[in-house]
């Protein structure tokens, strides 16, 4: 799938150290006072916990068990691993299995993986991208426990998701228990844009969510299951170690970039908006040092901001490479602003190739074939809004039984 990035931001804790002068001591009186607006403080907000890191309430799933492990560069507890914080523990880990960008998380959008093994572990890394994307019966032999550890950005089209779907089918054709590390969702706080209609089915579209999906990787397990999307209605004898203290309006930076072009926060909150460029003639600043916080073309009538792709790590051959591009530059867009299509619009509208605009991949990012023909039509954003209904609000409906934790609502 298309995947973007260059640099994500660590999650930052900041400490404050008050310097007050001294007080005289309270009196009675004002030791018995109510409190009031001004003296009540807000209680601290409790620290954050992701799944990996609830050893005690999974280590004793995995004793005595063979356990494979669906992981990359972003699964890790603090600066570790958690391969090996696991091994380390004890655990018997047969097998690493490998998405998109691999298992360091290096590897160009699209880019064919090869199996290997891990230098440090000896571990195998069997790669889920490209023609074997589902682990195969004899692959799935070798463990009782499938365990799945990734940092997802809450879109529909990045892929990384479609993997996990892939792994819990796996699971449940061959009757191995399937293990979710859940982790928070940057993108959790809403849900927007049109829900996927089935006949655009692909690895990057393989549920029918809306676009901003709202949910985390735990939440949208439990989803699949429910729902019975898994291939023959099956479901997978599925367990998620929730994470402590999150909910949906949380903000979180991820403390390690989860795919080679998206560097920052502000890459992954642009990311549902701009990757529908990746079915146009439109770059989104791969080979650039701001991928998916920059957009231009060859084509773009206006000439007030321009860059030109060259070959970089993650991005060996980008669109336009060597091309001078014409478009906007993101990098200062608010954080808050959601997903939107104004981008899109405004990017088509002002090309002079308007015939080779699109490609066909733009359908399967997109998920519907009718916001190609309102784009070109000369649709408005809030007459192609109005078409996602009633659609959008059935799924946020049926999103609300699949919630694991309070939601932005």
């Amino acid at each position: 799938m298309t995947q973007p990035f260059a640099i994500l931001c660590s999650a930052l804790l900041l400490s404050f150290n008050s310097c007050t002068p001294k007080q005289a001591p309270a009196t009675t009186a004002e030791q018995n006072a109510p409190a009031t607006e001004e003296t009540t403080q807000a209680p601290a907000q409790k620290p954050l916990a992701l799944g990996a890191e609830q050893l005690d309430r999974y280590l004793k799933l995995l004793e005595g068990k063979r356990v494979g492990m669906v992981v990359n560069q972003t699964s890790v507890i603090g600066k570790t691993h958690l391969v090996d914080t696991l091994i380390s523990r004890g655990v018997e880990v047969t097998t690493i299995f490998a998405p998109e960008h691999g298992f360091r998380g290096e590897a160009d959008a699209g880019a064919h993986i090869k199996d290997a093994k891990d230098t440090k572990t000896g571990l195998p890394i069997i790669s889920l991208y490209g023609s074997n994307k589902k682990p195969s019966k004899a692959q799935m032999q070798n463990l009782d426990v499938l365990v799945f550890d990734i940092q997802d950005v809450g879109t529909r089209f990045y892929t990384y998701i479609s993997t996990m779907h892939y792994a819990m089918e796996a699971c449940a054709e061959n009757g191995k228990k399937m293990l979710v590390l859940d982790r928070p969702n940057p993108n959790g706080h809403y849900v927007d844009g049109p829900v996927l209609e089935m006949e655009h089915k692909s690895f990057v579209g393989m549920h029918p969510i809306p676009i901003v999906h709202g949910l985390t990787v735990g939440e949208l397990a439990e989803m699949i299951n429910g729902e019975k999307w898994l291939e023959g209605e099956r479901s997978c004898d599925l367990t998620v170690i929730k994470m402590e203290n999150y909910d949906h309006t949380m903000a979180y930076d991820l403390p390690v970039r989860p795919s080679p072009n998206l560097p920052n926060a502000q890459s992954i909150a642009l990311y549902p908006s701009i990757c529908f460029f990746e079915g146009t003639n439109v770059s989104v600043g791969r080979g650039t040092p701001t991928p998916f916080q920059v957009i231009g073309s060859p084509f773009y009538q206006k000439k007030d901001y321009s860059f030109t792709p060259v070959s970089t790590p993650g991005a060996t051959d980008p669109p336009h490479k060597g091309v001078k591009c014409y478009g906007m530059d993101l990098t200062d867009v608010s954080h808050a602003q959601p997903f939107t299509l104004k981008y899109l619009l405004e990017m088509y509208n002002n090309s002079s190739n308007k015939e080779k605009f699109f490609n066909n991949f733009f359908e399967k990012l997109a998920g519907t074939s009718e916001l190609r023909k309102q784009v070109i039509a000369g649709k408005t954003e809030t007459e192609i809004r109005a078409s996602w209904e009633p659609n959008l609000s059935d799924y946020k409906v049926l999103r609300k039984n699949y919630l694991l934790y309070p939601d932005f609502e």
